[in-house]
């Protein structure tokens, strides 16, 4: 089996696809959702990015654009890869041909910019002091799993397409992973595919699985309360606040 060929066919799953593609999937579930629970009951002070904004910025406004705007463009075309099926974009007018261009061409630059963004990320962290001083052993394993997904997805794309003449993967992977969730798990499907693509899936399975203990927690989180939180009512203890006179809603009140 090369890299970016189909392994052959077997007459069924094995024990390994089933523990790989049906038990590790639910397990993985399993630890996500808990995970979250448990963080957000036990830790909720600790649900935070952590940022390190204070002790570097030049090199953060160049690392974090290129992380964040890349994971989401990457994000994106997973959902619409995985979830939605071949049948309906079909249906709406984009042919197979044109879908595999646009999201081979789409995915390859956003993954690059992901992951030139998160090595800029990784050597400030590495080389500068302060940053380097709050760096967890969490944050190493997290930027270790996410840089081998990154990676992995990466390789598996060229290879697919430069080696191997392309590799559909809505006719696999994206029904066994939405097999999963509709609770049919079909191990089959994972069986034939090249083995890129299957290290990339698990290694997915594998940044699932630390997320909740992570500092990427905070992807999950927005900041709604800010639309309805209460001013905030600075006080002073000087009689004279200036020369000029308060603006309304910021007079004087008695103490």
């Amino acid at each position: 089996m090369t890299l970016y060929l189909a392994a052959p066919q077997e007459a069924g799953p094995g024990v390994w696809d089933i523990l790989l593609w049906v038990a590790l999937p639910y397990a993985t579930i399993a630890v996500f959702v808990l995970g979250h629970y448990w963080r957000y009951r036990y830790d909720k002070f600790g649900w935070t990015t952590r940022s390190s904004q204070l002790h570097e910025n030049r090199l953060l406004r160049i690392g974090s654009p290129l992380f964040h705007f890349g994971i989401l463009v990457v994000l994106l075309g997973h959902i619409g890869g995985l979830l939605v099926p071949e049948s309906w974009t079909a249906a709406a007018g984009v042919s197979e041909d044109a879908y595999h261009v646009i999201a081979v061409v789409l995915g390859t630059i956003a993954g690059f910019c992901t992951l030139t963004g998160l090595a800029i990320l990784i050597y400030r962290r590495r080389t500068v002091g302060p940053v380097f001083s709050a760096t967890t052993r969490n944050d190493k394993l997290m930027y270790a799993v996410l840089a081998t997904v990154i990676v992995l997805g990466l390789a598996a794309t060229v290879a697919a397409n430069t080696v191997g003449g392309g590799y559909n993967y809505r006719e696999t992977v994206s029904p066994w992973f939405r097999s999963v969730f509709v609770l049919q798990p079909d191990p089959e499907l994972m069986t034939g595919v090249p083995l890129l693509f299957q290290l990339h899936a698990l290694s997915a399975l594998s940044l699932f699985v630390i997320w909740p203990f992570t500092r990427l927690v905070h992807m999950l989180t927005a900041p709604v309360g800010y639309l309805t939180r209460p001013y905030i009512v600075y006080r002073s203890r000087d009689e004279q606040l200036g020369t000029r006179a308060p603006r309304r809603g910021w007079e004087r009140t008695a103490r």
